[in-house]
């Protein structure tokens, strides 16, 4: 019962955090100097955000997770393959219920890969195979750094609205805000490996305050542009739905495909929740390094699916928690 705890079915921490950046965001937003300030401080939390990351990241866990190729080929197509292709296909029956800038949030979402912590947890609830989701979870968060500006480029060159210019101005962006710091932190690995392990909960609350950051800063500049009183009731309920819709599609997809390819319990339940999830840690701080900051209708979709997925995943692992599992 003790990794429930770490569920957040209940707001927790994290997602307090991220209601009163909205909230903030909205009632006192930051402009002026001041803006350009919460700028800066956002722009070097996302560089130690992914200088921290590189420095955590185990290679020896990404190694052994590339042995079970199987499983990883699974999770690596649902996450980068299946996704994007999904997202695309059900625009004529997501659009018009969310409206273009909101769809295109989503086809964003479509781009990133797999939560780390969350999906762990989930995994090991509902009695999978963890060594196996810290693996997955762990090589997906690896290709994602480098493949998700490239499904951006791909998918967003078809639309001219989508606000994406993957050129080499955001190229070296993406390079000196997410690629240099990575590869520092992996760099540094052999002096800052053991001050890592022993400081987990100090780099957690560096992760969660940068997505704080990021989102205040969002909502700030959406404040000042007028946002909110462009966006639509209707199209927000409907963006709740289609998540909804999303999710159940992938669930059934992942579980069911892994069951026909002979996959194991334990394998079934890894490929479902590391195959279904999208990472808010990464795709936020990404956001900034490839669009800018103008990008609420690219943010808003991805909290929203981030607590959907969250709530959906929560109820599936208790569903096929074990009796006999503690």
């Amino acid at each position: 019962m003790g990794v429930l705890r770490h569920i957040p079915v209940r707001p927790d921490r994290f997602t307090s955090g991220i209601i009163i950046s909205v909230v903030l965001g909205v009632l006192l937003p930051c402009s002026g100097w001041v803006g350009n300030a919460f700028g800066l401080l956002t722009d070097a939390a996302i560089f130690l955000l992914f200088f921290l990351y590189g420095a955590k990241l185990s290679r020896a866990s990404v190694l052994e997770g590339l042995l079970n190729w199987r499983l990883q080929s699974m999770v690596f197509f649902f996450t980068f393959v299946f996704f994007p292709l999904l997202i695309p296909l059900l625009r004529p029956l997501c659009e018009p219920i969310i409206g273009q800038a909101l769809y295109l949030g989503l086809l964003y979402v479509a781009c990133l890969p797999s939560t780390v912590q969350s999906s762990i947890a989930f995994t090991s609830v509902a009695a999978g195979n963890v060594p196996a989701a810290v693996c997955s979870a762990s090589v997906s968060s690896l290709l994602g750094v480098f493949l998700t500006p490239m499904l951006v480029s791909l998918l967003f060159s078809t639309d001219a609205s989508a606000g994406a210019d993957i050129g080499l101005g955001t190229i070296a962006n993406i390079s000196l805000q997410i690629l240099l710091p990575f590869f520092l932190g992996q760099w540094s690995q052999r002096w800052l490996r053991h001050w890592v392990h022993r400081h987990k909960d100090l780099i957690r609350w560096n992760d969660q305050g940068t997505i704080w950051l990021v989102v205040y800063t969002s909502f700030s500049g959406a404040t000042a542009q007028g946002y909110w009183s462009q966006l639509s009731v209707t199209h927000l309920a409907g963006l709740v739905f289609v998540c909804l819709v999303l999710l159940s599609i992938v669930h059934a997809s992942t579980y069911f495909s892994s069951k026909w390819l002979g996959f194991s319990r334990e394998d079934c339940i890894t490929i479902v929740f590391c195959g279904s999830k999208k990472s808010l840690a990464v795709g936020a701080p990404m956001m900034m390094a490839i669009f800018g900051e103008e990008s609420n209708h690219l943010l808003l979709p991805l909290m929203i699916f981030h607590q959907v997925q969250l709530m959906t995943c929560a109820h599936l692992a208790k569903l096929w928690k074990p009796s006999s599992h503690p």
